[in-house]
């Protein structure tokens, strides 16, 4: 280890759970980050400032101003210049730690993509919001044995464990069934606290290191923490008596879904978001001429937004797009059909 990288990072070598040799585990790790929102930002950072030597932001949206209460490698400038979140915390992190090589990719995670956007990594790490991604996470890490660590924040509470396949209960034998839509809390009906995300942001960075460092335990418990109430809980994950469709049985079914539309709801101002099937590009500048013909338009070399009251669409140029203002689904579905095409 150089002088100037000793001194970087000089108080973490001097853990004995890191040390010199720690460190430069650290130094040829590469992880895959899904998400960089409020657990992915604060995440992103923790990591590439303990030296993780390569880490790939997956993220699709774009950093808007309600984000800055939260989200932490996000600014002013960020939100004026429309940058994509990926690509936003990767200028960030270019100057917080040079050393740290990072990949932004502004993409959704879908079946079409996961296996190569979570492919040549050691370890996944959540920082998403919706139940259908962690799924989708947890059948290419059952599939490929690679370890995942997940974690969720909502309110003032959040949750976090580390998933080793082959060794450990999955996200699927944890919750066997994904919750029907409306059935459990988001940050749009019950509000997040930047401070709750934090925490579980910190304990997701600390499950890395360890499982980085090969040192993390056998048996990782789930650990429930409420910030406000000061709550803190630290519960063992045992398989059930049934047997898991994923990794015990072998079904992907998160993973196999590759050909129907994927839409998502978001967390967040009743937004859906549309991943059409296939893989065809959307040329930008054509669209952003039609579309200026009914409401205003904004573009860049990532996306195109579209306001057309009382709707607000984002149009990536993979065909992915953002409505915002849909009371439900087949709205949403009806407004890309309008004015992007299906």
């Amino acid at each position: 280890m150089n002088d100037l990288r000793m001194s970087r990072y000089a108080r973490q070598t001097l853990l004995p759970q890191i040390g010199p040799q720690g460190q430069e585990r650290l130094r040829a790790a590469r992880v895959a980050l899904v998400g960089c929102g409020a657990l992915g930002t604060a995440i992103a950072d923790g990591l590439a400032r303990a030296g993780v030597g390569f880490l790939r932001i997956i993220d699709w949206d774009v950093v808007e101003l309600h984000n800055l209460q939260r989200q932490v490698l996000f600014d002013e400038t960020d939100v004026a210049a429309g940058l994509p979140k990926a690509v936003a915390a990767a200028n960030k992190l270019a100057r917080i730690n040079s050393e740290v090589r990072v990949e932004p990719v502004v993409a959704d995670l879908a079946p079409r993509n996961a296996e190569r956007l979570l492919d040549e990594v050691d370890l996944v790490v959540d920082g998403t919001d919706n139940f259908e991604t962690r799924y989708l996470i947890n059948d290419v890490c059952v599939k490929h044995r690679r370890p995942w660590v997940y974690g969720a924040v909502v309110a003032t509470y959040g949750m976090t464990t580390t998933f080793l396949p082959g060794q450990t209960p999955c996200f699927r034998c944890m919750l066997a069934k994904k919750p029907a839509p409306g059935t459990t809390p988001t940050c749009d009906t019950v509000g997040v606290l930047g401070a709750a995300a934090s925490v579980i942001a910190s304990l997701e960075v600390v499950q890395a290191l360890k499982v980085l460092t090969g040192q993390m335990e056998p048996d990782p418990p789930l650990v429930f923490v409420d910030v406000w109430e000061g709550v803190w809980e630290v519960l063992a994950l045992r398989k059930g008596e049934r047997r898991c469709p994923a990794c015990d049985e072998g079904r992907l079914d998160f993973l196999t879904a590759r050909e129907a539309d994927r839409v998502v709801e978001l967390c967040g101002e009743g937004a859906f978001q549309i991943t059409p099937r296939g893989n065809g590009r959307i040329p930008l500048e054509r669209l952003a001429d039609r579309l200026g013909k009914v409401g205003e338009v904004f573009r860049n070399d990532y996306l195109l937004r579209a306001r057309v009251a009382p709707y607000e669409l984002t149009v990536f140029a993979d065909g992915r797009v953002l409505v915002k203002g849909a009371a439900d689904e087949a709205e949403a579905r009806g407004i890309y059909a309008k004015y992007v095409g299906a």
